[in-house]
């Protein structure tokens, strides 16, 4: 096969001319593959540069709300101080006021205990050793050092509470009385402090507390069925009903 010598040429220089369009094709390949991956590492610095910015915009907004919250509550804290430090001082005061009030309150109660004392003495003889019992122990509590104030003022006035009750109530009890150099079981019979009797087990013999003289008086029989009612009503053994009982004339000053 015979071949032209130009077209031989030609076809050698279009071959040389492919090799180096191709050439210069994989150069710009090359340096657009090396120029996107610079693109793709720029990116990638500007997304982490802006994820960085984002978190430290985030953190800024927290830290401001911490400054808010953190003035709020120091605001706040500041006016609980001041009320703690107005408490305190109240409280102070409360215990000042407390020491001049037992300082004064306590010979009020010592005068109280023996008002009472003379009361019970002066009074009609009824439950003796139970009303004498209550006030020697209001006189010991006040030498007490483990009892406080509040607690020793309260015990006195539950004990003048108790005594205004006697004036309004009925009461029949079993006691013993001595009677002509003998000691006998009675029943006695207090009708608040209007009159206080007593009467034997038997019946036989019945007696009245004559205020006046300090004494018993014996009571006539016709007054022995009235008694026994009574008894009976005050022991809750009966219903209430009219009690004909003696009462001492009052006495003229």
């Amino acid at each position: 096969m015979k071949f032209n010598k130009f077209a031989i040429l030609i076809l050698i220089f279009s071959i040389n001319s492919w090799s180096s369009d191709k050439q210069k094709l994989d150069q710009n390949i090359k340096e657009q593959q090396s120029s996107n991956q610079a693109g793709v590492q720029s990116q990638k610095k500007v997304s982490k540069f802006a994820n960085d910015t984002r978190d430290l915009l985030n953190e800024y907004r927290i830290t401001l709300r911490k400054v808010e919250n953190t003035k709020v509550y120091n605001e706040q804290l500041k006016k609980m101080i001041q009320s703690q430090t107005s408490e305190m001082e109240s409280i102070k005061k409360q215990i000042e006021d407390l020491k001049n009030t037992s300082r004064e309150i306590t010979p009020l109660m010592v005068r109280m205990v023996d008002t009472l004392e003379k009361f019970v003495t002066l009074d009609m003889p009824f439950l003796p050793e139970e009303r004498t019992h209550r006030v020697a122990e209001l006189k010991s509590m006040l030498n007490r050092a483990d009892v406080s104030v509040s607690e020793k003022y309260r015990r006195i006035l539950e004990a003048y509470q108790v005594e205004n009750e006697y004036g309004r109530t009925i009461e029949a009890y079993r006691g013993v009385k001595q009677s002509e150099n003998k000691e006998i079981t009675v029943d006695y019979f207090r009708v608040g402090r209007i009159a206080l009797m007593y009467q034997s087990l038997d019946g036989n013999i019945s007696g009245l507390w004559n205020q006046q003289n300090k004494s018993w008086d014996e009571l006539p029989d016709n007054f022995s069925q009235s008694l026994k009612k009574g008894i009976r009503m005050a022991r809750k053994q009966m219903a209430p009903d009219l009690v004909k009982i003696p009462v001492s004339a009052p006495e003229v000053l």
